[in-house]
């Protein structure tokens, strides 16, 4: 498979140094579409995945959240009883599946039922980065920004 070099679309940009390791994420190829699962809007800010994990009892699933990683694994745990199949239709196989969530995103709950685990998911967008309005005034100098200290001011001062 081919990789992208984004060095130039990055060139005039700021902010956005995780996006060449979302386009490599992108582009790998996950190999298995299992288990199925879907990724639903609930609301504008809410959302659910939904994966089928038949076969699997809550025990045997883990929900891990690393850095912007929601990883969902599952290992099947080894049948007590000595059982003979005929046909076993039901994959239980183990299995890691990976969501990259973005920095907003936090998962809320998770839930099994029917085998199926439903994931919640809600948009949680900070103070700092809701729009704000901006007031245009006159002759002022500018303000630091909340939070900043006056260093510079200082410096000018002693200067």
């Amino acid at each position: 498979m081919r990789s992208f070099d984004l060095t130039p679309l990055l060139r005039s940009s700021i902010g956005f140094e995780n996006l060449g390791r979302l386009a490599d994420f992108a582009t790998r190829d996950e190999g298995s579409a299992y288990p199925p699962y879907n990724i639903e809007k609930l609301g504008e800010n809410e959302y659910r995945i939904q994966m089928a994990v038949a076969g699997f009892t809550q025990d045997e699933l883990d929900l891990t959240v690393q850095e912007n990683s929601l990883i969902v694994t599952g290992r099947a745990a080894e049948d007590e009883a000595d059982r003979e199949f005929l046909h076993r239709g039901i994959g239980k196989r183990a299995f890691e599946r990976r969501f990259q969530l973005a920095d907003v995103i936090k998962v809320t709950e998770a839930t099994f039922e029917n085998g199926l685990l439903n994931i919640g998911l809600v948009r949680e967008i900070p103070e700092h980065k809701k729009p704000r309005k901006i007031h245009i005034g006159g002759e002022q100098r500018p303000r630091a920004i909340e939070g900043e200290s006056n260093r510079k001011e200082e410096a000018q001062k002693a200067a």
